[in-house]
Formats: structure tokens, C-alpha cells, sequence
């Protein structure tokens, strides 16, 4: 099963992606962004864009989490990756689905001011300005039906929303809530190991 986490830049689809992973006791993350910022990588600033648009990024995600999705060992695989567009999400999505995956896909949200709010609390990093350019367009495209199911995050704990998450895809959690200190440096830690300079 591939557990594709959708939503906009900032809403928090790593940390629950994490806290999913760890409450199940079994899995495994694969985030599009790294090899996203290793074709950033191999080109000079001023050619850089939205990795999204590079064709191979969309052909090397579609066939890892295909080869993923084979393999018992890392079930289920959760990918956590903001996907808006109707032909990239045919591309990826819909392929795998058509390919015999059980993807299963949820989107979370937020409203703007609490993605700007979250955005600013990561420290202001200079992808993060970015990200806050793409919020109003994100949201949008997210109210599209193909992007449900939708799972609110305004005012609710990581916690209550990867309940929410397991509940409605059917993934019975095996672990409990962190206390508040562990799941504090849990989050943390998270946040830390996923800071992507440009």
C-alpha cells in the first residue's frame, strides 16, 4: 500500500508522516523532495524552478514507489509531497493505480493564515518564502474533489490528525500518544533533519 500524503507547503505532511510511521510500528517514508533537490543540485540558480516540472523527477517517483510498494518489508509507504496539478497527479497517482497499487491518498488542510503561521515558525528559511508564495494556489487546487479525502488541521494536535489519517484509511495504529516532552523532541528532530538549503 502507498499512503500518499498531500497538502500545502507548510501544513505539515512530514510530521505526519513521521508520527503515522511511528504510531503504526511498521513502514516506511519516501519523500520526493530529496531527489527534487538533487536535480536542483545539478543545475546553476538561475535555472531552477519547480522540481515537479522536470519529467524525470515525475517518472523516477512513479517507478521507486512502484518498486517500494513490491516490497513487504517497507508496508506501507508513505509519501509525504504536495502534488497540485491535475496532469503530474495522472502521471504519478493515477499510473500507480492503474499499474494494480493500492494508493490511497489524503490531503490535509489548513487555511492560509495557519500555513503562513507555520511556515514562519520553521525559522524563515529562504524556501520558505517559496512555499509561502504557493499557498493561495495550493489551497485552491486542493478543494478539487480528485484531492479528497480531506483531513482538517487547524487547531488539532499531530496526534488527533494521524488518528484522523489512519482512521480513514484503515490502518489500525499500534502505538499510543508520546508524552508531551518526547513528542516535542520528536517533532523537533524531524523538523531539523528535514532543512533543505538552497
Amino acid at each position: 500500500m502507498i499512503v500518499w500524503v498531500n497538502g500545502a507547503f507548510g501544513v505539515g505532511k512530514t510530521q505526519v508522516a513521521h508520527e503515522l510511521r511511528r504510531r503504526l510500528g511498521r513502514g516506511w517514508i519516501a519523500d520526493p523532495e530529496l531527489p527534487g533537490f538533487g536535480l536542483h543540485r545539478m543545475l546553476p540558480p538561475h535555472l531552477r524552478g519547480d522540481f515537479q516540472d522536470v519529467p524525470g523527477w515525475r517518472v523516477g517517483v512513479r517507478d521507486v514507489l512502484g518498486r517500494l510498494d513490491a516490497d513487504d518489508a517497507t508496508q506501507p509507504v508513505i509519501v509525504p509531497m504536495t502534488l497540485v496539478r491535475d496532469d503530474y497527479a495522472d502521471e504519478i497517482v493515477e499510473a500507480l493505480r492503474i499499474g494494480g497499487h493500492d494508493l490511497r491518498h489524503v490531503t490535509l488542510v489548513a487555511t492560509p493564515e495557519t500555513i503562513r503561521r507555520r511556515l514562519a515558525s520553521r525559522g524563515g528559511a529562504v524556501r520558505d518564502l517559496w512555499a509561502q508564495r504557493q499557498i493561495d494556489r495550493c489551497v485552491t487546487a486542493l478543494t478539487a474533489p480528485r484531492f479528497a479525502r480531506h483531513v482538517a488541521t487547524d487547531g488539532r494536535t499531530i496526534d488527533e490528525v494521524v488518528e484522523d489519517v489512519a482512521a480513514g484509511l484503515d490502518l489500525p495504529l499500534a502505538h499510543g500518544r508520546d508524552g508531551r516532552v518526547r513528542g516535542f523532541v520528536r517533532r523537533r528532530a524531524v523538523q531539523l533533519r528535514h532543512v533543505r538549503l538552497p
